[in-house]
C-alpha cells in the first residue's frame, strides 16, 4: 500500500470556532475519496483546512512533503468585462486542453464572460483538474454540470488517479460519489451547544 499523501487524525476544523466533528482519513496517491453529509457538516470547511485556508482546532493534519495541492471551490470569481479566454485560463494554471469534452474544445478562444454558466464552470474545473498537482481538493464539482459533464468528470478523475494523483471530493451527489470514488466518508454535523 502506498504511504498517505494526506492523513487526518481527529481533525476538527473551522473558522471562528469548530465547524466539524473529529475526522480521520487516509488518502494515498491514486486514491479517490468522497466526502458526503448534510449542509453544515463541515465538508467545505475541511477542504479549506487542508488547503491552509481554515483553522485547525484539534487533531493532526499531515500532507506529505513536496505535495502540490489543487483546490476547486464553489466560489465563482467575477468575470464581467474581464477579457480572459478559456485557453488563457488553462495557461494560468498550467493545465492542458487534451481530453476536454468536444462541447468545450471549441470554446477555448472565446472570452469566459461570453460562455454559458455550465461551460464556464466546467472550464474552470478543468483548469484545476489538469493543473500540475499531487492532491486535488474538489468542492461540489458536479454543480452546474449536465449529465454529460458529470460522466466526463468521473472519467477525468479516474484518469488523474491512474496517473498517481490523490483526490478528495465533496459532493451531495451520492450516485456520482459511488461511481467515482474508492471510498466515501459521511460527515455528521457537529453538535450545536
Amino acid at each position: 500500500m502506498n504511504p498517505p499523501v494526506l492523513a487526518l487524525d481527529g481533525v476538527v476544523a473551522g473558522w471562528q470556532g469548530p465547524a466539524t466533528r473529529p475526522v480521520d482519513l487516509r488518502l494515498a496517491a491514486g486514491g479517490i475519496v468522497g466526502l458526503s453529509g448534510a449542509n453544515g457538516a463541515g465538508k467545505s470547511t475541511l477542504l479549506a483546512a487542508i488547503a491552509g485556508r481554515a483553522r485547525l482546532f484539534d487533531g493532526r493534519l499531515a500532507v506529505a512533503p513536496g505535495v502540490r495541492i489543487g483546490l476547486q471551490t464553489q466560489e465563482v470569481p467575477p468575470l464581467a468585462g474581464l477579457p480572459l479566454a478559456g485557453r488563457e485560463l488553462l495557461a494560468l494554471t498550467g493545465a492542458g486542453s487534451a481530453g476536454l469534452p468536444s462541447w468545450l474544445d471549441g470554446c477555448l478562444d472565446r472570452r469566459l464572460d461570453r460562455l454559458s454558466g455550465g461551460q464556464r464552470h466546467y472550464l474552470a474545473l478543468w483548469a484545476v483538474l489538469q493543473a500540475p498537482a499531487d492532491l486535488l481538493l474538489l468542492d461540489e464539482p458536479t454543480n452546474n454540470l449536465d449529465a454529460a459533464g458529470v460522466v466526463h468528470l468521473g472519467l477525468a478523475l479516474r484518469q488523474r488517479a491512474a496517473a498517481g494523483c490523490a483526490i478528495l471530493v465533496v459532493s451531495h451527489d451520492a450516485a456520482f460519489l459511488a461511481a467515482a470514488c474508492d471510498a466515501v466518508i459521511r460527515l455528521e454535523a457537529p453538535d450545536v451547544p
